[in-house]
């Protein structure tokens, strides 16, 4: 049986005429290598389909190349919605792929009481380079001060508020839903109703914010009868907007804090009779698949989970320079405005 003789690093370095060590060092994505250098190494690289060994790569470096993505499970809730995760880590293995790094996905349930020592233990065990921290578990103090204890590098997704100089990755939440708030009013809607979250979500808080300021920007009144609490399931959703539904008074448009809940005002409007959009119009946040499954399709908020993601993995493994990498970022949203929202009826 004739095999192929697997690339080394050695062949590498002869093809590209430098030493070992100077193709380790580009493989790591280590800084001060000449431009030139690194370009003839990464030729001879792709020439050779050269692939780095990684559990080598860790054991001589005594500090692995993964990068953990650590979030809260989804599998913990009635009605679980993995849209979000999955744009996370198709941002995060973007990042990886170019510095030929790996992602680990490490899915927790914050409720637990051994949540601290769980962490503790997954960055003992694989000794990862960064880990990223998604929300709500990035606006946890327990939870940052336990990942931070461990001395590893870390940046947060939607921290929900600035952290002095560490830095970390979200989007302008209040700002975006201000102007979906905007969007509702300028179609003459002036019982705009909302559907808050999970409270543990700061950047979910800073929406039902962002309603306020688009109700002050717009010249409308806040009412505190057209807020009801959701936890961000659909079920919550159905449940809230059957209570505001009910009123004699009823808004004529919902604005949901994610497009699951949203999903429920659909089904709450359908079985009660009430048409989307001519009697109700409807809006959600994240633009998750399920919002253009949805018939009429929804307006919502489009998140840009994938870069933050992308963003955040970046700054861990050092592929941007370090001025790029300092405080809170913002990746700014964008309405996408669908079937689901008309003029107010008459």
């Amino acid at each position: 049986m004739n095999l192929t003789r697997k690339t080394t690093i050695e062949d590498v370095a002869e093809l590209a005429g430098v030493s070992i060590k100077t193709v380790s060092r580009v493989t790591n994505r280590e800084p001060n290598v000449r431009q030139s250098t690194r370009e003839k190494v990464e030729e001879a690289i792709t020439k050779l389909n050269y692939r780095p060994n990684i559990a080598a790569r860790n054991l001589a470096s005594q500090s692995s190349h993964f990068i953990v993505l650590v979030y809260d499970d989804p599998s913990a809730y009635e009605n679980p919605s993995a849209g979000y995760i999955i744009r996370m880590q198709q941002g995060a293995l973007n990042a990886c792929r170019t510095a030929n790094s790996e992602l680990l996905i490490h899915p927790c349930d914050y409720r637990s009481a051994g949540i601290n020592r769980e962490l503790r233990s997954v960055i003992e065990r694989s000794q990862p380079h960064g880990i990223i921290l998604a929300a709500p578990l990035s606006n946890m103090p327990q939870i940052v001060d336990a990942i931070g204890s461990t001395g590893t590098p870390f940046v947060r997704l939607s921290p929900g508020m600035r952290n002095g100089d560490r830095y970390a990755v979200a989007t302008n939440d209040r700002e975006i839903s201000a102007e979906m708030t905007c969007h509702l009013a300028s179609l003459n809607h002036e019982r705009i109703a909302f559907i808050t979250g999970d409270p543990n979500h700061k950047a979910v808080v800073n929406r039902f914010h962002g309603y306020e300021d688009g109700l002050r920007q717009s010249g409308l009144e806040f009412s505190e009868r057209l807020v009801v609490d959701g936890d961000l399931s659909i079920a919550s959703g159905e449940a809230c907007a059957a209570e505001l539904l009910a009123r004699r008074q009823r808004p004529t448009a919902i604005f949901a804090a994610n497009d699951d809940m949203a999903a429920g005002v659909f089904r709450a409007a359908d079985r009660m009779n009430i048409d989307i959009p001519g009697q109700l119009s409807v809006a959600g946040c994240d633009d998750s698949s399920l919002a253009r499954q949805l018939y009429p399709t929804l307006t919502t908020i489009r998140q840009p989970l994938a870069r933050m993601a992308e963003r955040a993995t970046l700054a861990l493994l050092g592929d941007a320079e370090d001025e790029s990498f300092q405080g809170l970022e913002i990746v700014a949203g964008s309405l996408q405005i669908r079937e689901s929202t008309g003029p107010a009826p008459e």
